[in-house]
């Protein structure tokens, strides 16, 4: 029995004394330290990750072994590794990201709800939050991806038509109404990028704060000298495709659109249904008949191979790309993906694998009951793309006729915008919107994915202040718009000093007060702590004296705030 044990004790021990000890640390081009970075031992088949200092290490019986390091925002490392090195992993950031440190700027603004939240009717949404303030003498500067995704608008139109109760939270994200309209465009100047104006007024729930505009204008491409379009048409022609809001409104926005393209412009079809199925590469504008008779045939059935397909779009459009041209996937479905990879973390890795550079990506959106809003706005983030949602054929007319030169020609890559504040002038802060395009890592460390920018496009940007000294000479903050050219690598800035001299609200621009009640209208479908502040009267009030009687979206806009009202006032009455 003695024997027995101590043969036991001796083979532990041999079994310990074999263990080989892996270790090192993971830090980014600039000498900053890296957490949460997976690490794939392949031979030894473990994964870990970094610690918040960047450090790793681990046991294994090999000698040595083959590590793959990833991380969001940063181009993966192969290396080889020997137990007696002590191993320093560099990692490059991604041109499409951006790496700040909290002590110098905020990015997480928003307290995000529960993730049960999500589901909707079968709808899925990404969490929503509640803006916060953020104190200057803690975070003194902010910074947000800018984009042009308008999504949330037509969605929040569609269920508040369709519907008798309170919206999901996570289809109202502020920013995407605020883009749904194009408030002030102003021309930049001749050799600029962009035309930035601000205003600091009164804010309308809260008088003793105060309301920041940035109001972005884009330039434009000259219509003249249009660069030629590589366009992968990816549309969803499975079974759950098979309504009338879904794939025969997709097909009349389509041949709308074919109808406008030029000879030197180029179609792929592709669609994915009963399976993934190329149905035109590569055919020139001019051939409009061929593209039409192609898309009046498509017809719902099947599952949805979503991910097949979406490897084929990115194999046609690097094969048929146009340098100095526009290269475009426009994914059209209602992101009901339920073949291969479905999740949106999945396809978030399906995405990064794929996209090239110099290759966009547009989501379209449309339907209801199993729409995935999730999906879709995910794929756009992460794929250098933008985000709309198709509810009707003046909305489909709208995004492929009328405004396509904005989501299709892209005029400034990887934008953000970053803000430092006086903080004697300013005491506090809070964005109001851009929730869903930041990623906050655990440590001191935070990543931000800039957005692409089209032509023509005007942003606003809307950001509460409770004022700190009273107004000097001296600027209310420092703006700086940054950017980059497509298909270059270097980054470019634009700054801006922003007065602090507050304008009286009743003084303001119609434009900026009907921005203020978009503003308003989102805060109070959310229905969140912040809505509080904020009476159905007061919203229809300021939506009332900005509005342009001749301008069909004002008056459409004006409507959706009634019948809000009636819809949430009717569920607090009866405890629904």
């Amino acid at each position: 029995m003695k024997i027995t044990f101590l043969i036991g004790i001796l083979l532990c021990s041999t079994h310990i004394l074999s263990q080989n000890y892996l270790r090192g640390y993971v830090v980014s081009a600039t000498g900053q330290r890296i957490p949460s970075v997976k690490i794939n031992a392949l031979e030894g088949k473990q994964v870990i990750k970094t610690n918040m200092f960047g450090n790793f290490g681990f046991s294994t019986p090999l000698k040595s072994d083959s590590l793959l390091f990833s991380c969001d925002g940063y181009d993966s490392v192969f290396v080889r590794v020997k137990t007696d090195n002590y191993v320093k992993v560099i990692m490059k950031a991604l041109p499409s990201s951006v790496i700040f440190t909290k002590d110098n700027f905020s990015v997480l603004l928003n307290k995000p709800t529960a993730e049960k939240e999500r589901n909707f009717r079968d709808e899925t949404y990404l969490p929503s939050g509640d803006s916060y303030f953020i104190n200057t003498k803690t975070s003194p500067g902010i910074a947000f991806s800018a984009n042009i995704n308008r999504a949330s608008y037509s969605n929040v139109r569609r269920l508040i038509n369709e519907m008798d109760g309170l919206l999901p939270p996570g289809a109202i994200r502020i920013e995407e109404m605020l883009n749904y309209f194009s408030f002030n465009y102003k021309e930049p100047p001749k050799d600029s990028m962009f035309y930035c104006a601000t205003t600091l007024t009164q804010c309308p729930w809260n008088k003793k704060n105060e309301l920041l505009f940035i109001n972005i204008s884009a330039s434009k491409i000259d219509m003249e000298s249009r660069p030629p379009n590589n366009l992968i048409l990816l549309i969803d022609a499975s079974g759950s495709m098979d309504m009338p809001t879904k794939l025969p409104l997709l097909k009349s926005g389509f041949i709308k659109m074919v109808n406008n393209l030029r000879t030197q412009d180029t179609v792929s079809l592709i669609t994915f249904g009963d399976r993934v199925n190329l149905v035109l590469e590569a055919v020139p504008g001019n051939e409009k008949e061929k593209i039409i008779k192609a898309i009046s045939k498509l017809e719902a059935d099947g599952p949805t191979p979503a991910e097949g397909a979406i490897r084929l779009a990115y194999k046609i459009a690097a094969k048929r790309f146009i340098k100095q041209g526009n290269n475009r996937i426009i994914l059209a479905a209602d992101g009901d993906f339920n073949v291969g990879m479905s999740t949106e973390k999945e396809l978030i890795t399906l995405i990064e694998q794929e996209k090239r550079n110099g290759i966009y990506l547009t989501c379209l959106g449309v339907g209801s009951g199993n729409y995935k809003d999730s999906r879709l706005s995910v794929l756009a983030q992460k794929g250098n793309g933008n985000f709309s949602y198709i509810d009707n054929e003046q909305e489909a007319e709208r995004i492929l006729v009328t405004d396509l030169s904005k989501s299709l020609f892209t005029v400034a890559d990887n934008v953000y915008l970053s803000l430092q504040f006086n903080s004697q002038r300013v005491k506090s802060y809070r964005l109001l919107g851009y929730e869903n395009d930041k990623t906050t890592l655990k440590d001191s460390l935070v990543q931000l994915k800039g957005g692409e920018i089209g032509s023509g496009h005007s942003l606003m940007a809307m950001i509460e202040i409770e004022p700190g000294a009273p107004a000097s000479a001296k600027p209310l903050a420092k703006l700086e718009i940054h950017y980059r050219k497509p298909m270059e690598a270097k980054s470019l800035s634009y700054s801006f000093a922003i007065p602090g001299n507050e304008v009286p609200l009743k003084s303001t621009d119609p434009e900026l007060r009907k921005a203020i009640a978009v503003v308003m209208f989102a805060m109070k479908l959310k229905d969140n702590e912040s809505s509080k502040q904020i009476s159905w009267k007061m919203l229809q009030n300021m939506a009332k004296v900005s509005m342009d009687r001749d301008n069909y979206l004002d008056k459409e806009f004006l409507q959706l705030v009634y019948k809000a009202k009636k819809m949430y006032t009717h569920r607090r009455k009866y405890g629904g």
